[in-house]
């Protein structure tokens, strides 16, 4: 992802996980803070971070951030982090209860879309999602490519 703020809403991102809105239909979405350590910030103020793979899981009346990846700072000593340690998220308690109910009942799950920075804190977009079936997936990705051809076609008629 580039380093660039969005000008509409000062947010600069960092990764995201594109492969979600492939693999899941997002039901709903929600803006979360991450609680991490210093060494972290830094990793990802380099854009050193992943989501591939990541998930977010409710325990406790909390929830936390899973198999996310923050490459170890360069310039840190002994204190380091873990790449792959669990998250905080920081988040209403009602929100996680909520959202606890539905992935718990509903056959749904939640994992992250994209991490960002909102001035100089770092944001993480949650999803709640619903898996797509492989025929489903197919069709996206043929809708995807009509609409491609469609501005093509609409490009190539204009320089004429």
């Amino acid at each position: 992802m580039s380093g660039k703020v969005d000008k509409a809403d000062g947010r600069r991102p960092i990764c995201e996980n594109r492969r979600a809105r492939h693999d899941y239909h997002v039901l709903d979405t929600l803006e979360a803070g991450v609680a991490l350590a210093g060494s972290e910030v830094k990793s990802l103020r380099n854009g050193k971070g992943s989501l591939i793979d990541a998930y977010v899981r409710f325990h406790d009346g909390e929830a936390w951030l899973m198999n996310a990846h923050i490459a170890p700072y360069e310039q840190a000593n002994r204190q380091n982090h873990e790449p792959r340690r669990r998250r905080k998220l920081l988040l209403h308690g009602s929100e996680i209860h909520r959202w606890h109910r539905k992935v718990r009942e509903g056959g749904l799950t939640s994992v992250p879309l994209r991490m960002y920075f909102k001035g100089s804190i770092v944001k993480l977009e949650i999803a709640l999602v619903r898996g797509k079936q492989t025929h489903d997936k197919r069709a996206a990705l043929r809708d995807k490519q009509d609409q491609r051809e469609m501005r093509r076609a609409l490009r190539a008629e204009t320089k004429d």
